[in-house]
């Protein structure tokens, strides 16, 4: 017979069929009674390569399909049934399916793999035929099929009565001695994998149409050949028993039907492959799932949802695309740059003796960095396709010791929409292949490993309350996945529903993902806020997703922040997070108050309360170490601008750009500007709780005035040693070497006690707590008697870490006196910091002792510059 073309020989309801090659349509060998054949002529070839134990697809040159033929029939059955009934199955080549139907008979399917050939059994019982009717009898009527369940592929054999329309035969069955009826099927084991679909036709004299056997759902009966139905757990795709297969699981519960896309070339945007899950054997509630021997040269994968669900006019435009698996670690583009999950695992990576630095909470020093902006610019002196990846930050790991960072917050890594920016990811389980060299993967491993080796703890900034527009988990299961119907708002600005159960593990397993493959230590979850909300956009108190991860054992040694800042409004929100003593949060109210005070606003007693650990909000059980304290942030101003610019359309930046908008040469105003830097700096850094700076603000970087994410610039390596630059980066490691040092008032995991802190006007008397008038605050923090007796390592004229502390803040524009408390014989006070004070003379490990300019009862008097901070220690003058 003459080869048809794919067309002609499938016709237009199978032009899709998922099969991109050739198919040929040759004859067919049948099986006789009396063992005779007829030869066929095509096969279908494959070709594949090894390379270092892995199977490596190589261009299939053709794809040629051999019909698929069935034989042996009654006669050899009886011969053959004894034998069978005595063998026993083999586990690994047989399969066994079991049906009824509605009357309540039991078909069984059984489905060996015989060398190079499926052998198919279909057994029915506790079925009557009509007695005393010579003609009745059972027939199966079947067909076979791949990307389409409603559509059979053509067979070709003769001696069988198949419907040409249909491309469905009939097959009666025989008697066993068993009281069964049975007949059997056999398959190329090349012509796999596919759908034996069938139901059976009650045949009798009186009527001789038959009566059409269903299963006891009204649906055909379904077995597949060459795959099995698999497992539905875990999802995503993971290997055999014996790494021998691939298992798939999907969730998607309002999909009438699941394809699984099989591609053979990444080069090409056709499946080589389409498998229309059966939703009785390949579906186990909500998850769609099936097996295949990994002998295919199969290198990635995706999934088609067909007929979505959905009541009303609630159509999802994208439920015929090919989606990607949520649940896949390793993903590709194809050519027509969509997603797709990849068939290859992850390269093997050594982490010899990694451990992470496992640094108690309240010792964090955080440096938050977006990857590829951290060593993009050509000033990082990187290679370049080490710039602006992963590598490039394990490169550069001695400025952020410098800095005393023991802890990087790095900007969302997710895969994410290149148009939308890093907070707009469309999958949780695989790192942004840009921010790699030939794998993102072992790029970050390698990167985690060397910042681990030299104490820094690696913490992810993480998006699971909303995803980019398109890719991401659209066209899978709506309804599930995201607000659809039930909050609009929500829905129209593509929300996760968080607290949706499948949603809820999807979100746990990624995380559990990152902890244990990547070994990160711990996660900021942005726009935190909207983990509150229930599945209907309601307010939880009690949010499923947020208390599973606080008690989650796999993730009981990480650190969890919660920042309530929406890239999709660009605003914080400020909610009361619950936390189970678990959940650290990002202060906006620390950044908002610190703000308003240094430019001459706001109250004194909101600064009291951000400088001592913000016990309005971690009094709860919690205490200072798990404030998160940031002056700027990626969105928003940067450092330098929040002194620079303070137009209208900033408002709610609260910035003052110090007297003049924007660049300036004016002597006073830049002076006043470096000032308040220093300022902002000495604040973050004397503060209970956990400083977080951001990349740049010690270089000086600006985007001139704009708030916008999108407006940040590259770290601009040659900045560091500009003068600002010098000054700044030496003033916060210094700053971050006070706060080693007296730890027990810096880094503490519980408040300071209110008996040993001591609060002053400028005059040593109580300050004006709620005028708005009032500028200057001052406060002693005593050591706490159980650290007096505390022995100092460094020198006798180096401050002990029992001595006591006073600190002194002037935001008006005028200078202030003010009184030092009086101390006892033998001690004097020693000045650490005075930020009105030229580089390099304005900080000092060794400091300058304060003497009596004008002595009052053994007081010293100090004037505060305008726009100034103030750090004085203790020290014992006696030899």
């Amino acid at each position: 017979m003459a080869a048809w073309s794919l067309s002609v020989g499938i016709g237009s309801c199978c032009l899709d069929n998922g099969i991109n090659r050739t198919w040929k349509f040759p004859s067919a060998r049948l099986f006789t009674g009396k063992n005779k054949t007829k030869p066929r002529s095509e096969t279908l070839v494959v070709t594949r390569k090894r390379f270092l134990g892995d199977f490596v697809t190589s261009a299939l040159q053709s794809y040629q399909l051999s019909k698929i033929c069935a034989a042996k029939t009654s006669i050899e059955l009886r011969e053959q049934l004894s034998s069978r009934s005595a063998q026993v199955d083999d586990l690994k080549n047989v399969i066994s399916y079991l049906f009824r139907t509605k009357t309540g008979a039991l078909v069984k399917v059984k489905v060996e793999k015989k060398r190079e050939k499926y052998s198919i059994m279909v057994y029915v019982s506790s079925l009557e035929l009509c007695g005393g009717d010579d003609k009745s009898r059972l027939v199966m009527v079947w067909g076979v099929y791949r990307s389409d369940s409603s559509c059979f592929l053509p067979l070709d054999f003769e001696n069988s009565s198949q419907d040409s329309q249909t491309h469905t035969t009939e097959t009666p069955f025989v008697k066993s001695s068993l009281s069964e009826l049975m007949l059997g099927l056999e398959f190329d084991g090349k012509e796999s994998p596919f759908y034996l679909s069938f139901h059976l036709k009650l045949v009798s004299g009186k009527d001789p149409d038959g009566i059409e056997m269903l299963t006891h759902r009204d649906t055909e009966f379904c077995v597949p050949v060459g795959f099995t139905a698999g497992h539905p757990l875990p999802l995503g795709l993971s290997s055999g028993p014996h790494d021998d297969s691939w298992n798939f699981a999907f969730f998607s519960r309002n999909s009438a039907n699941v394809v699984l896309c099989l591609y053979d070339d990444s080069t090409t945007d056709k499946p080589a492959l389409e498998l229309d899950l059966d939703p009785y054997v390949n579906r186990t509630g909500d998850v769609w799932h099936a097996s295949i021997e990994n002998t295919w040269d199969f290198v990635r994968y995706g999934y088609r949802c067909k007929e979505m669900a959905h009541s009303g006019n609630d159509v999802n435009v994208e439920a015929e695309k090919i989606v990607l698996d949520p649940y896949a670690t390793v993903i590709g583009k194809s050519v027509s740059q969509k997603f797709l999950g990849s068939l290859f695992k992850n390269p093997s990576f050594d982490w010899g003796e990694d451990a992470s630095p496992n640094i108690p909470l309240e010792k964090l020093i955080v440096y938050r960095l977006n990857v590829k902006g951290f060593t993009q610019h050509k000033s990082s002196k990187l290679p370049t396709n080490v710039a602006g990846t992963f590598s490039g930050v394990a490169e550069k790991v001695n400025h952020l010791k410098t800095l005393g960072t023991n802890a990087v917050l790095l900007e969302p890594i997710f895969s994410f929409s290149e148009q939308k920016g890093p907070y707009f990811p469309f999958h949780f389980f695989s790192p942004m292949e840009i921010y790699g060299l030939e794998s993102a993967v072992n790029s970050m491993k390698e990167m985690v490993k060397k910042l681990h080796s030299q104490g820094i703890e690696v913490l992810l900034e993480v998006v699971f309350t909303h995803t980019s527009d398109s890719g991401a988990l659209r066209g899978i299961d709506d309804s599930s996945y995201y607000y659809k119907g039930r909050a609009t708002d929500l829905d129209s600005k593509s929300y996760l529903n968080c607290n949706y159960p499948v949603v809820q593990q999807l979100i746990l397993e990624s995380l559990r993902y990152w902890v244990t493959e990547f070994h990160v230590d711990g996660f900021c979850f942005i726009n935190a806020s909207s983990l509150l909300q229930g599945v209907h956009g309601e307010h939880l108190s009690r949010p499923p997703l947020v208390e599973a991860i606080a008690f989650d054992p796999l993730l009981a040694e990480t650190k969890l922040i919660a920042d309530c800042w929406d890239p999709l409004e660009m605003m914080p929100k400020e909610v009361r997070f619950p936390h189970w003593k678990r959940w650290a949060e990002l202060n906006t109210r620390y950044c908002r108050n610190v703000r308003n005070f240094m430019r001459g606003r706001g109250v004194l007693s909101d600064l009291a309360t951000r400088i001592c650990g913000s016990g309005d909000i971690f009094t709860d059980g919690r205490g200072p170490a798990f404030s998160f304290n940031y002056i700027s942030r990626n969105s928003g101003l940067s450092l330098v601008d929040l002194v620079s610019f303070s137009g209208p359309e900033l408002a709610s930046e609260l910035s003052w750009n110090c007297g003049e908008e924007g660049a300036t040469n004016k002597s006073a105003v830049l002076q006043r500007r470096l000032k308040q830097i220093r300022n902002f700096l000495f604040i973050q850094y004397i503060s209970l709780g956990i400083p977080v700076l951001n990349m740049g603000d010690e270089c000086g970087i600006s985007t001139k005035g704009s708030p916008l994410l999108e407006s940040r610039k590259p770290f601009d390596w040659n900045m560091l040693a500009s003068a600002f630059g010098t000054q700044i980066t030496q003033f916060i490691s210094f700053m971050t070497s006070v706060r080693a040092r007296r730890s027990d008032v810096f880094q503490r995991r519980n408040f300071l006690k209110p008996e040993n802190i001591v609060w002053y006007a400028n005059d040593q008397t109580t300050p004006k707590w709620e005028n708005p008038t009032s500028k200057f605050l001052a406060l002693e923090i005593k050591a706490e008697s159980e650290e007096e007796e505390t022995v100092s390592l460094v020198e006798l004229t180096e401050p002990k870490k029992s001595n006591d502390l006073f600190i002194g803040f002037n935001a008006s524009d005028h200078p202030a006196n003010v009184t030092l408390p009086s101390l006892h014989e033998g001690s004097k006070w020693r000045r650490l910091v005075d930020t009105a004070l030229p580089f390099p003379g304005f900080f000092s490990a060794k400091g300058e002792t304060i003497t009596a300019e004008k002595a009052i009862q053994q007081q010293v008097v100090y004037e505060m510059k305008p726009y100034s901070c103030t750090l004085f220690e203790t020290i014992n003058s006696t030899p």
